[in-house]
């Protein structure tokens, strides 16, 4: 068994949680920010945190490689809405009862998740770091989530190709006093269902 590293683990998620919360600050999204990744401290994700921990990504991918499914992870994403997997559910779909498929996210959810990307980014990458990394994340693993919900998609890589081309401020200007409103963005293929 690997040795326990709680104060590591404790430091890493409570810098990833800061980011979050200040970024969901900026963009008018309070309790989102103050209460992101709790369940992070509850025992069935905090101690296999401590036990996989190894500060330079998810202690989630360790326990998997170690054990072939991460029981952490399948505890926080049902507990966390700003994951697109929480969304997943038997399509409403006449004929379709029996498929898994992505629902569309509230976009108070889409928008934590853009910032927790960014957050895991910044803590993961540290000085490498740049607007361009949650961008490049997310399209290199892109083809293995092909159950998001298409607006979600659209909505997400909208919302980090902002960011990459345009940088923090301006996205999150963007994302509080246009996105969350729900108002029309401007640019086409991005937004509601046609």
């Amino acid at each position: 068994m690997a040795k326990m590293n709680y104060l590591g683990h404790l430091k890493t998620i409570t810098k990833h949680h800061n980011l979050v919360m200040g970024y969901c600050m900026r963009a008018g999204l309070v309790w989102q920010g103050l209460t992101h990744d709790l369940s992070k401290l509850s025992p069935e994700e905090f101690l296999v945190g401590a036990r996989y921990y190894q500060g330079t990504r998810s202690p989630n991918n360790a326990e998997r490689e170690a054990t072939g499914v991460s029981m952490s992870w399948l505890h926080h994403k049902g507990r966390n809405k700003h994951h697109y997997e929480y969304w997943i559910d038997y399509s409403p779909n006449p004929g379709d009862e029996r498929v898994l498929a992505g629902m569309q996210m509230p976009r108070r959810y889409v928008a934590e998740m853009i910032f927790d990307r960014v957050s895991a980014s910044r803590v993961y990458q540290g000085e490498k770091y740049t607007d361009r990394s949650a961008l490049d994340y997310y399209l290199a693993t892109k083809e293995k989530s092909w159950f998001i919900h298409e607006t979600t998609k659209r909505q997400m890589e909208f919302l980090l190709t902002m960011w990459a081309e345009r940088g923090e401020d301006e996205t999150i200007a963007y994302i509080r006093n246009v996105f969350l409103k729900g108002k029309p963005e401007g640019r086409a293929g991005f937004g509601e269902e046609k």
